[in-house]
């Protein structure tokens, strides 16, 4: 059984962080930060804003582009590294703020891949009698992020992005798709802090461990081959050339991760999506809201195909093919 994106939703915050900013903040500057990395600004969420409440405006946009109401939502899945807190599950805060008592909610754990590994489980939840499944990626990194570490706190903004998924009813729908992971490379993105194995104490806070960490470079060797075997092998599997597709979404993680992947893949540039200058890597939120984006501004027509491939923390990396 062939699946669909039947709605798609995405909301970033209002106050925006500009590279002039960051200039204030710490030792950088506009021309370092562009040239590294493609970024000219992000979103940064208030204060008072969680995780949840960007993936509630998401997810009513979603519903309202599906012409579905929350009475009509089978299951709740929310992607992302940032939670509202360990438990319970942004997604079970999400279903009872968005009024879908007793549906199907929990948490995806999978870093910047998370919103494509929520696509799989809600196609596999499809193919097994649910229907409507609501897919939500979203992060609030700019509150894990060490503004005194100028090679991290210039590439993070904060967004959400959510996708209604059900049967297709005709030739649309995800045609392949390829997962995998590789846990050897953990310690080179992550956050220490917060969980069992640093739990918070003053030292834990002192010493800044509840911040992200990454060993950029090695980060960006890594990303560039995943990217491409993500794409090639989702590709594979659909026995379709990458000629064929209309439009890559790439994750929106660093201009040159961006421009290597579609070279490896000999897809003109004209024909990928990139807003990394207006939003940064907002990490599993940055997917959705480019294809909404490639969406809203008709970059997409009907029976088009479109490839999404992801790369995050864990390592983990995937992609998906499916035609609008």
């Amino acid at each position: 059984m062939r699946v669909s994106i039947a709605g798609i939703g995405s909301y970033v915050p209002e106050k925006i962080l500009t590279n002039f900013d960051l200039e204030k903040i710490v030792e950088t500057s506009d021309e370092w930060i562009t040239t590294r990395s493609g970024i000219k600004e992000r979103h940064i969420a208030a204060d008072n804003q969680a995780t949840s409440d960007l993936s509630l405006i998401a997810a009513q946009r979603a519903l309202k582009s599906a012409c579905l109401k929350p009475k009509d939502i089978g299951a709740i899945i929310v992607a992302t590294a940032t939670p509202d807190m360990l438990f319970p599950s942004t997604a079970c805060l999400v279903q009872t703020r968005i009024g879908a008592p007793r549906v199907i909610a929990f948490d995806v754990s999978a870093g910047c891949t998370g919103f494509l590994y929520g696509l799989a489980i809600a196609e596999s939840f499809v193919n097994n009698g649910y229907d409507n499944i609501l897919v939500i990626g979203a992060d609030i990194l700019s509150k894990i992020t060490d503004y005194t570490d100028r090679t991290t706190c210039v590439l993070f903004g904060d967004g959400a992005g959510a996708a209604l998924i059900k049967k297709s009813d005709g030739e649309d729908g995800i045609l392949s798709s390829y997962f995998t992971a590789d846990g050897s490379s953990w310690n080179l993105l992550w956050q220490p802090g917060g969980g069992s194995r640093i739990p918070a104490t003053h030292e834990s806070v002192e010493k800044r461990l509840h911040y992200v960490k990454m060993q950029g470079n090695e980060v960006f060797k890594v990303a560039v081959r995943a990217m491409s075997e993500a794409a090639v092998k989702t590709l594979e599997k659909a026995k379709i050339p990458a000629s064929e597709v209309a439009l890559l979404i790439p994750h929106q993680a660093n201009i040159r991760i961006i421009e290597a992947s579609a070279k490896r893949l000999n897809i003109p540039m004209e024909k990928v999506l990139v807003n990394i200058d207006r939003h940064g890597n907002t990490s599993a939120a940055s997917i959705p809201i480019a294809l909404d984006q490639a969406i809203q501004e008709g970059r997409v027509h009907k029976g088009d195909l479109i490839l999404m491939i992801a790369f995050g923390a864990g390592f983990t990396w995937g992609g998906v093919l499916f035609r609008y």
